[in-house]
């Protein structure tokens, strides 16, 4: 097999969690273009059926299953369907998360517990079920989307870096744990991302100073510039990535 055929994802079938605009939506793009048969997953089915009907319009498969990720037995029942009417889950891309930029005295411990479910135990839940059924076929690739906020922390944002930091954790978990049996875990930390969501913010002109001063690139990372990041890993090009952070953040985390 050429370097190039080993980014294929011909044949493929892959789950992408918050995946109807954004970040989620430009790896299923990527992989449905690699061959993929993506599964689009969100809160409101409108923009799912939008997102799925762009990618059918441009020759790709996909299809969405509209569900809150807090709701396990939803998340259970797509990989059973999946397996029921495919045959194969290969790829899950846990992206879905929420953001409460709020210091730690404003959170209450209910707020807390909802964010952390959301963010975190969603996809342990997701996760697992995802890999038992990976398992089955001896081959898998589970990729978490996490932030360079799980290493480095700004004032103000308490909560979210302990979810992306649990993000880690489970998935060097999963690479320990079932690497054995064919599947990889490897995490992406996105930094400064120009998505619809921080539409605002990257367009603030104190932002686009700060990202100019912070960002050795000088600037925001385009929704598209995760997109090859995303396929790699899911390739049979990462077949021997297991357990890494990949950092996507145009340098931002290694500048003083």
């Amino acid at each position: 097999m050429g370097i190039l055929e080993k980014f294929s994802l011909k044949n493929r079938t892959a789950i992408i969690t918050g995946s109807g605009r954004g970040l989620g939506f430009e790896i299923a793009k990527a992989f449905a273009e690699a061959g993929a048969h993506v599964w689009l997953t969100g809160r409101n089915a409108e923009t799912l059926q939008q997102a799925v009907d762009t990618l059918r319009e441009a020759g790709g498969k996909a299809d969405y299953s509209a569900f809150d990720i807090d709701d396990t037995k939803a998340g259970a029942a797509l990989v059973h369907r999946i397996m029921s009417e495919l045959g194969h889950l290969d790829i899950l891309v846990n992206n879905v998360g929420a953001r409460d930029r709020r210091p730690l005295s404003e959170f209450s411990d209910e707020d807390v517990l909802e964010l952390i479910r959301t963010d975190l135990t969603s996809s342990i839940s997701l996760s697992r079920d995802a890999a038992e059924a990976m398992a089955a076929k001896a081959h898998g690739r589970i990729i978490t989307i996490t932030s360079i906020l799980g290493h480095i922390v700004r004032p103000g944002d308490a909560i979210y870096p302990v979810a992306k930091q649990g993000l880690t954790g489970l998935m060097r978990a999963i690479a320990v744990e079932y690497g054995a049996r064919g599947i990889t875990s490897n995490a992406i930390a996105p930094g400064m991302f120009a998505t619809e969501t921080n539409a605002a913010l990257a367009e603030n002109p104190e932002m686009v100073a700060f990202a100019k001063l912070r960002v050795p690139l000088e600037r925001w990372g385009r929704p598209d510039e995760i997109a090859g990041a995303a396929l790699f890993l899911a390739s049979d090009a990462a077949s021997f990535v297991n357990g890494h952070v990949l950092t996507v953040d145009g340098g931002m985390s290694v500048r003083l």
